[in-house]
């Protein structure tokens, strides 16, 4: 008995070691958090599925008639995004080499590109799939570079903030590998929404527009403020 307890010792700590790194890579993963009270920037995405490519930049049209509307909150400072996602018409099961299939991807328009943040999967019955929390970094992936480490490592939430057209959302299931629907980042103005009667609208019809409406709100120089989420 006595021989054989160096070995049992050895195999105890080592087994301690692997647990120790398995909560450290737990540790490292982002939380899920409440919606910080303030944001210093807020984007959309109009994501359509002739955006997408393939891993060779090669076009790869998504589903037909699927649209999505991603709309971002970002608080670089204490490194949270919060995300409201729709999809709409995107049809079959997730399909993607990452931890979810979708994604912010640091790719410029018609480039590929590695993805950077990996949200839950919108989920619904019928036509419409939703996503929507908020969460804090660091972040992860899941998915390994060329490196050899995770494609989020390094990454910072103010990468977006200094170059938003650097970047596109999109989402993948098994029938559409490259993306079902794909668009990039466009920065909304922050601040209040004119309303014609000498005030600013409320927040909540504000962040009501949805991608479209936003985007023609900021190319019209209107300035949108962020939503309040409902507590519950």
């Amino acid at each position: 008995m006595r021989r054989n307890l160096p070995r049992l010792a050895a195999v105890t700590a080592a087994s301690a070691l692997a647990l120790t790194a398995t909560a450290g890579i737990a540790m490292a993963q982002e939380t899920e958090v409440p919606e910080p009270d303030t944001f210093t920037s807020m984007f959309t995405v109009m994501a359509t599925p002739d955006e997408v490519i393939d891993n060779d930049g090669n076009p790869a049209p998504g589903e037909p008639g699927a649209t999505g509307e991603f709309n971002f909150r970002i608080n670089s400072d204490e490194e949270i995004i919060c995300y409201d996602i729709t999809l709409n018409g995107v049809t079959g099961e997730y399909e993607s080499p990452a931890k979810t299939a979708t994604h912010i991807h640091e790719a410029a328009a018609g480039e590929p590109g590695p993805p950077r943040l990996a949200f839950p999967n919108p989920e619904g019955e019928g036509d419409t799939r939703t996503s929507s929390g908020c969460m804090q970094g660091p972040f992860t992936t899941g998915l390994e570079g060329d490196n050899g480490e995770d494609t989020a490592t390094g990454f910072t939430l103010a990468q977006i903030e200094a170059n938003p057209a650097g970047f596109t959302g999109d989402t993948h299931t098994a029938e559409y590998a490259p993306g079902t629907v794909r668009g990039q980042l466009m920065e909304v103005p922050m601040g209040g929404v004119e309303t014609g009667a000498g005030g600013a609208s409320d927040n909540s019809a504000a962040y009501a527009l949805g991608a479209a409406g936003m985007a023609a709100a900021a190319g019209a120089g209107v300035m949108l403020v962020r939503r309040s989420r409902a507590q519950g």
